[in-house]
């Protein structure tokens, strides 16, 4: 998989999630396993650079390349403008957010809502394209809703404007996360286009990853919600698509360690304040699926303090390290 000069080490991407991709989950994923890791979106509002969010999604100090900053908004300068300032900042791939169905995006006409636009998707993309030096990319989804799918026509706008690489979650922005994603719009654009595909939505298994690849014979997959408090699924796959064959699944004591250290990572960049409330979703995600999980989230939701996290979160996991258990994969849907 290559997007302009930077050759990936396998089909694995994580997908950008605002509130998730940061920096510390980032580079969590990468040594997982995954090929490349989109970050969280930042905003194309200039007024916004100087705000510690901002700043915090700018971030990329010790990432290991590529580093891929996705912008959203729905003006070519501004857009333009917030492509060369994360170049500033160390971006080497940007991606353009126009998949996210979030209303608070699509109420500005952002993310999502552009593909009812498709001269406005056009200008943006060659505004972008030609602002920096660095590949465009670009995620979507496949459209505005299920009669109105028009990801072929936009794959095309894509290509003709020099971005380099596409991403397509297999649903309407009608759709938001609610039933299954489909991957014939995902093949039929493949077919259509040069440029490397990206397929997205509900890849939660190895076997899926296989079959999806297969079915669409996408040059990548991009798995987000899956991968939340399951770093390791990158690894799985990886090792599946390569062998046929299964990892066995990871020993508590391993999830133990990854999540102690992800939570100090969570606490040196954010601060203990901030760290210890985004700390708790990851919590909650690392340890579905373990006995007596929950009532430790319950009780976990109370604490305040990251040494009160740390040890809290020691105690549950030393009561479960002796059995020698391992996390089992949670069915589809659960």
């Amino acid at each position: 998989m290559q997007i302009g000069t930077h050759i990936l080490k396998n089909k694995l991407i994580v997908a950008p999630m605002a509130g998730v991709t940061d920096r510390p989950f980032r580079q969590l994923c990468k040594t997982m396993g995954a090929g490349m890791a989109v970050s969280e979106m930042v905003s194309s509002n200039s007024l916004l650079w100087g705000s510690k969010k901002t700043q915090r999604r700018a971030n990329h100090d010790g990432e290991v390349s590529p580093v891929s900053v996705q912008i959203a908004g729905a003006d070519p300068q501004m857009l333009a403008a917030a492509a060369r300032y994360n170049v500033d900042n160390g971006a080497q791939i940007i991606d353009i957010n126009m998949g996210c169905p979030a209303k608070k995006i699509c109420n500005v006409m952002a993310g999502s809502a552009l593909l009812q636009d498709e001269q406005l998707v056009g200008k943006i993309l060659d505004a972008v394209v030609k602002a920096v030096d660095i590949p465009v990319t670009l995620k979507i989804r496949t459209g505005w809703d299920k009669q109105h799918k028009n990801a072929l026509s936009i794959a095309h706008i894509a290509e003709n404007s020099g971005v380099q690489a596409l991403a397509i979650h297999g649903r309407t922005r009608a759709c938001a996360y609610t039933g299954t994603a489909e991957y014939d719009t995902i093949a039929a654009v493949k077919a259509a286009i040069k440029i490397p595909v990206i397929a997205n939505g509900d890849i939660t298994t190895p076997e899926k990853a296989s079959h999806i690849l297969d079915y669409t014979k996408a040059d990548a997959i991009m798995i987000g919600r899956a991968a939340q408090g399951r770093p390791w699924i990158f690894r799985e796959i990886n090792h599946y698509l390569t062998t046929g064959e299964h990892l066995p699944a990871p020993e508590v004591s391993e999830i133990h360690r990854v999540l102690i250290n992800h939570l100090h990572d969570l606490y040196e960049f954010y601060g203990e304040y901030s760290g210890v409330r985004i700390a708790r979703k990851h919590i909650s995600w690392y340890t579905k699926g373990l006995a007596g999980s929950a009532g430790f989230r319950q009780s976990m939701n109370q604490l305040q303090t990251n040494d009160q996290q740390i040890l809290e979160t020691n105690n549950f996991f030393s009561t479960l390290a002796e059995k020698g258990q391992r996390l089992s994969y949670i069915k589809e849907g659960e």
